[in-house]
């Protein structure tokens, strides 16, 4: 792995052999002036002294003088080197710049005979030598991969893709936002759990020495987040990084975030308007825009999405009627569907009949879900956290966000019964279902006996949010850093 140009590395060694620091400890104490402040307010700014700082992405002269393309996280400005300017050190400098190169620069605003805005320098010092060169000025990192491995490198090459990681962060200070005016608590809970669960994945699993057990990587905070409800906290969230041992594809990433909330006293139905009111957030600080008629539009993969709430809602046996094509409750008709896909349930009932049933929904329905669209009123033996329907038990208070064409969100009327999740817990750890957990968490249905308020939770993934609200194809473009392959 290259970590030094040749080229680069011998004047590295030439400065340090004049006596410069290349990676000097301290920065220069004037006030920093940012290239879009400069720019803005260029015409008051004339004649005044400023100081900037930023790396160097364009270079055009040398000799005697010289002007260089100098970028800060604001913007770019030009700045003009020229030796009747500089001192004798400070012009010996500027033979040995390179594009890449971190530099602050101190001189007087102006503009130069064709009126483009300049920073004349009187003096300059190198902050931090770089020692590979960076990508052509206007053709950035044109590989998919080698942008997600050198993310560092295409962020400061690229403005509109540290634009999208600036939104995707707003993003989440308005999600934020929405939850505090509502008087909830951020909370941190654990990420090391000796029992996983609160949603059905793969864990990875880690080892704790000094204890000699098995932890695992939370695939979901939601049992944690509950106790609180227990004690007291009614109203909670946390954006958690939660980890799943799974394959990576557009859409899947084995580390994610995804941000969960519980409000005691409320429902699913509560959970519904809570989730609009996040998403119309979320989309205001991503800057979707608005069509004729006012309304917040979010286009992705080529299509266009009306965030106008509140949004649609169906039942889950009626989107399997109508895109699987027979009715759920027939088991003839659903048993020869099943048969005909290649699924064969783990058992004629219960949990692992209906773990079944789900997946032709997942294969049949839920591609012709675009969104933005709840369905609620889920198979109540595979939702073992949440409250079954009062009208019909078959059913349970169960819903899944779905935008773009993507499960987005998941939320429950909570069940408190501590018998019941119990019996309900059991019945899952039996199945052995590979992604279920693999014992009963008892401490979290000792927490339930004690007595926990009605409510309701739900989880939202933050990433896919995002990639539908900027319009991006894949989970990696809205990661800072995605899992990759090795080198």
């Amino acid at each position: 792995m290259e970590i030094a140009h040749p080229d680069r590395r011998q004047r590295l060694d030439e400065l340090r052999a004049v006596g410069v620091d290349p990676y000097p400890a301290r920065v220069p104490t004037a006030p920093r002036s940012l290239a879009a402040a400069l720019l803005a307010d260029a015409d008051a700014l004339q004649g005044q002294t400023v100081h900037v700082l930023g790396r160097i992405l364009g270079r055009r002269g040398y000799g005697k003088l010289a002007f260089l393309d100098l970028y800060d996280p604001s913007g770019k400005i030009q700045v003009c080197l020229q030796k009747d300017k500089l001192s004798e050190a400070d012009f010996a400098l500027l033979g040995s710049l390179n594009r890449g190169d971190l530099i602050a620069v101190g001189g007087e605003f102006g503009r130069t005979k064709l009126g483009e805005p300049t920073v004349f320098g009187t003096s300059c010092v190198l902050m931090s030598k770089a020692l590979l060169d960076p990508p052509e000025k206007w053709h950035g990192l044109a590989d998919d991969e080698l942008r997600a491995r050198l993310r560092y490198v295409d962020l400061f090459t690229q403005p509109e893709v540290r634009a999208t990681f600036l939104k995707r962060i707003a993003m989440i200070q308005a999600m934020r936002e929405v939850f505090l005016r509502h008087c909830y608590v951020e909370v941190e809970t654990p990420v090391l759990h000796p029992i996983y669960g609160g949603a059905n994945a793969r864990p990875f699993v880690t080892k704790h020495n000094a204890l000699d057990m098995d932890l695992f990587l939370r695939i979901a905070p939601e049992l944690y987040l509950k106790r609180l409800l227990v004690g007291g906290i009614e109203r909670v969230f946390e954006f958690a990084r939660v980890f799943r041992n799974e394959g990576v594809s557009p859409r899947h990433n084995p580390e994610f975030t995804m941000v969960e909330f519980y409000e005691a006293w409320t429902d699913v139905n509560g959970m519904m308007e809570r989730t609009e009111e996040l998403v119309t957030a979320a989309a205001i600080a991503a800057e979707t825009p608005c069509d004729d008629a006012g309304r917040r539009v979010a286009e992705f993969r080529g299509e266009r999405y009306v965030l106008e709430t509140p949004y649609p809602r169906v039942r889950w046996a009626d989107a399997f009627r109508k895109h699987v094509g027979c009715d759920a409750l027939d088991r003839d008709a659903v048993r020869a569907k099943l048969k005909s896909e290649g699924i064969t349930p783990a058992a004629e009932d219960g949990y692992g009949w209906w773990s079944a049933v789900n997946e032709l929904f997942e294969r049949y329905a839920e591609p012709q879900l675009r969104g933005p669209i709840f369905v609620h009123d889920f198979p109540a033996a595979i939702c073992p956290l949440a409250k079954p329907s009062p009208t019909d038990p078959v059913w349970a208070e169960r819903f899944e966000f779905f935008l773009g064409g993507m499960e987005l969100a998941n939320a429950f009327s909570e069940l408190n019964d501590p018998l019941l999740q119990l019996e309900k817990f059991e019945e899952q750890v039996a199945s052995k279902d590979p992604e279920a957990p693999n014992q009963v968490d008892m401490d979290y249905v000792r927490a339930l006996a004690y007595g926990m308020p009605p409510a309701g939770g739900c989880g939202i993934g933050v990433d896919r949010l995002a990639m539908v609200l900027l319009g991006k194809d894949t989970i990696r473009e809205v990661l800072l850093f995605p899992h990759l392959r090795p080198e």
